[in-house]
């Protein structure tokens, strides 16, 4: 049974920080990745935490192996441009997800 997730991902080493979001190296291809997770329902919520390099997702999904063989096949885990800086279960209390 799927359980959720809190992940957090960060700039890698390949980051151009002189550069957007919609501006780093395979920009469509991680979007198209990531819309799809979120269609599939692995990828619940999810958004960069402003101010910062880091992204929060919730995520769907059975263990921590499976989340990290899930974001493995992203570009942007392949090129550098996102590592995971943590995975913590999550215990929804207030309000609900679709």
């Amino acid at each position: 049974m799927a359980k959720l997730f809190a992940v957090t991902r960060s700039r890698g080493p390949a980051w151009n920080d002189s550069l957007a979001l919609e501006q780093q190296a395979d920009w469509h291809a991680h979007a198209v990745f990531m819309n799809n997770l979120h269609k599939e329902g692995f990828v619940l919520l999810g958004g960069p935490l402003e101010d910062t390099p880091v992204v929060l997702l919730i995520v769907s999904a059975n263990d921590e192996s499976e989340i990290r063989s899930f974001f493995a096949a992203d570009c942007w885990t392949e090129n550098n441009l996102l590592v995971i800086t943590a995975i913590h279960r999550w215990t929804l209390r207030l309000g609900s997800l679709p």
